[in-house]
């Protein structure tokens, strides 16, 4: 599975983009998990977030969805955190 996550946003509205492929990683199962399930706890549109917060689009095999701060699910905040941390 394909996973790119980008982040828009903040105090200097810039826009930071990560993506990751789970082919062969020894984590793929759960990394694909907590996909799916950022998926279906986040919302299908972009959601208004707070004043220089973060805007999040995750983008899989499985279609796109979308969340900001202060309001991730811990599932996303887990998924955006791998991305950007393993991610190029």
């Amino acid at each position: 599975m394909r996973i790119t996550v980008t982040r828009t946003g903040g105090f200097g509205g810039l826009t930071r983009r990560a993506t990751l492929t789970t082919d062969g990683r020894p984590d793929a199962a759960d990394l694909e998990a907590l996909a799916r399930s950022a998926h279906s706890e986040g919302g299908s549109q972009r959601p208004l977030g707070v004043p220089d917060g973060f805007q999040y689009e995750i983008e899989t095999d499985d279609g796109t969805s979308y969340g900001a701060d202060p309001r991730l699910t811990e599932a996303q905040s887990k998924l955006i955190k791998r991305v950007f941390q393993d991610g190029s």
